[in-house]
C-alpha cells in the first residue's frame, strides 16, 4: 500500500473530514458554545429603576411614563409620544385616532406581523394586502398603488426588521390619494430616514416595547405623532375618553402603561443609541460575510435609511440548494448558530384572514388582469409568499462581537457547502 493510499487515515486528514461533516450528521459544531440569538436581559440599573417605583408605591402611569414620553419623542424626532400597554394597543389607538370606519379599506403589506392587519379587522376595516420588495422586504409602493380604490382611506406600513420603508414614495402616494399613513415601527426604534428619526413622518407611528425588542420593557408600547389634535385624541382613547376625573367626553379604552414599565424604559433608553450603533456595526460585518456566500441574499436597506437592525434576516436561494429553508436552519442550529423565521407564513396564508383574502381576490382581480391567475395574484402577493419560504434571521444583538459574526460566517459557509446543488 502506498503513502498516498494511507494518507486519508492520518490524524490531520481525519480531523479535516470531521470538520467538514455537518454537526447534524455527527460532525463537530463550528460554534461551541452556541452564539446567543438575542440578549434581552435587564441590567442592574434597570432593575434598580423598577425597584425604586415599587418602593414609591406609585405603580400606575405617572412621572416615569411621562419622562419616557418626553425622551422618546425627542429621540425619534416626533412632537408627541404617548405610552400605552403594548404595541398592539398602539396600533389600535392609531387606527381609531385617524378616523377609520367599518367598511373602509387600508393598504397593508402581506409581509408583516399579524397585529398590523388584525387591529384593522378588529375595527371592521378591511386590510388590502399588497406585496413587498424582494431586496429590502419592505412594502412595494407600486403594487400598493394598484390596490387603491375610493374605499381606501389609509396605508399602514411596517418598517420590517428595523429597515425603514421608502418613506418618500409612501408619502407621495398618500398625498396623491389623500390617504392617512400609519407606520408600524415595532422593530425600528431609532431608525432614521434621510437623516431624520422615523417619528418625523406619517400621521402616526407605533412602537412595541415587548421583551425582545431593541427597547424591551417586558410589555409596553408608545404612539408618536406630529399632529396636536391626534395627540389629544390618542390620549383620550388611551384612558376611557376621560378629560377630568369621572368626566368622559368619548368612548375609550384602558390602554395605559404603568410606571414600573416606564422606569425600565427610561433606564434602557439611556443606552439605546449605543446599543443600536453596536447592532449597526454587527450588520456591517454580516453584510460582508453574506455577500461572499453564493446562494444567500443579504437585506438591502432602503436608500437614505439607517436601519435599527432589530433582526438581520437573510434570504436563501432555494434553487441553489438541495434543502428547504427549515432544513438549512436545523443544520445551522446544530453548528451552534440559532436562527428564527420571521415569519413562516405571510398574512394572506393566515386562516384568520380567510374571509378577507377571498373578498380581496374577488374585488381586486380585474386590476391585475389574467383571469384566475390575476385573482390569485390579487389575493396572494407572490413576493411575500416566496419570502415566507426563504427568509431566516441570524443572531443579532448589541453584544455581538466580531468573533461571533466570524463564527456565524464560518457556519454559514459550512452549511451552504454541504447543501449546495
Amino acid at each position: 500500500m502506498t503513502t498516498a493510499d494511507t494518507a486519508p487515515t492520518t490524524p490531520a486528514a481525519a480531523s479535516d473530514s470531521a470538520a467538514s461533516t455537518l454537526a447534524i450528521h455527527g460532525g463537530s459544531p463550528v460554534c461551541d458554545p452556541a452564539v446567543p440569538f438575542m440578549k434581552p436581559q435587564l441590567q442592574p440599573q434597570d432593575v434598580a429603576a423598577a425597584h425604586a417605583v415599587l418602593e414609591s408605591g406609585m405603580l400606575r402611569a405617572a412621572s416615569k411614563c411621562s419622562e419616557l414620553e418626553t425622551r422618546f419623542a425627542e429621540a425619534s424626532d416626533a412632537s408627541h409620544a404617548l405610552t400605552c400597554a403594548n404595541g398592539t394597543c398602539a396600533l389600535q389607538l392609531a387606527y381609531h385616532a385617524i378616523g377609520l370606519k367599518p367598511g373602509d379599506h387600508v393598504i397593508v403589506p402581506a409581509w408583516t406581523y399579524v397585529a398590523t392587519a388584525s387591529m384593522l379587522v378588529a375595527q371592521g376595516v378591511r386590510p388590502i394586502f399588497c406585496d413587498s420588495l424582494p431586496g429590502s422586504y419592505q412594502i412595494d409602493v407600486e403594487d400598493a398603488r394598484k390596490r387603491i380604490t375610493p374605499e381606501t382611506k389609509a396605508i399602514a406600513c411596517t418598517h420590517i426588521y428595523g429597515i425603514p420603508v421608502d418613506i418618500d414614495a409612501v408619502q407621495a402616494l398618500a398625498a396623491e390619494h389623500s390617504l392617512k399613513v400609519v407606520y408600524d415601527c415595532a422593530q425600528a426604534h431609532l431608525a432614521t430616514y434621510n437623516g431624520k428619526g422615523i417619528g418625523a413622518f406619517g400621521d402616526v407611528c407605533t412602537y412595541s416595547f415587548y421583551a425582545t425588542k431593541n427597547l424591551g420593557t417586558g410589555e409596553g408600547g408608545i404612539v408618536t405623532t406630529n399632529d396636536d389634535t391626534l395627540a389629544t385624541d390618542i390620549g383620550l382613547l388611551r384612558s376611557h375618553g376621560e378629560t377630568e376625573k369621572y368626566l368622559h367626553e368619548r368612548i375609550g379604552f384602558n390602554y395605559r402603561m404603568n410606571d414600573i414599565t416606564g422606569a425600565i424604559g427610561c433606564s434602557r433608553l439611556t443606552r439605546l443609541l449605543d446599543e443600536t450603533n453596536a447592532r449597526r456595526a454587527a450588520a456591517k460585518l454580516y453584510e460582508a460575510i453574506v455577500a461572499g456566500i453564493e446562494g444567500l441574499g443579504q437585506p438591502e436597506p432602503t436608500p437614505g435609511s439607517e436601519p435599527a437592525w432589530h433582526l438581520y434576516s437573510v434570504k436563501l436561494d432555494l434553487d441553489k440548494f438541495s434543502c428547504t429553508r427549515d432544513e438549512f436552519c436545523d443544520a445551522l442550529r446544530a453548528e451552534g448558530v440559532p436562527t428564527a423565521v420571521h415569519y413562516p407564513k405571510c398574512l394572506t396564508d393566515q386562516p384568520a384572514f380567510a374571509d378577507v383574502i377571498e373578498a380581496n381576490g374577488r374585488d381586486y382581480a380585474d386590476r391585475f388582469g389574467g383571469g384566475s391567475a390575476g385573482a390569485e395574484r390579487a389575493a396572494h402577493p407572490p413576493v411575500s409568499r416566496r419570502l415566507a419560504s426563504q427568509v431566516f434571521s441570524l443572531p443579532m444583538h448589541h453584544e455581538l462581537t466580531k468573533a461571533d459574526t466570524a463564527r456565524v460566517g464560518e457556519a454559514l459557509a459550512k452549511v451552504t457547502a454541504a447543501f449546495r446543488n
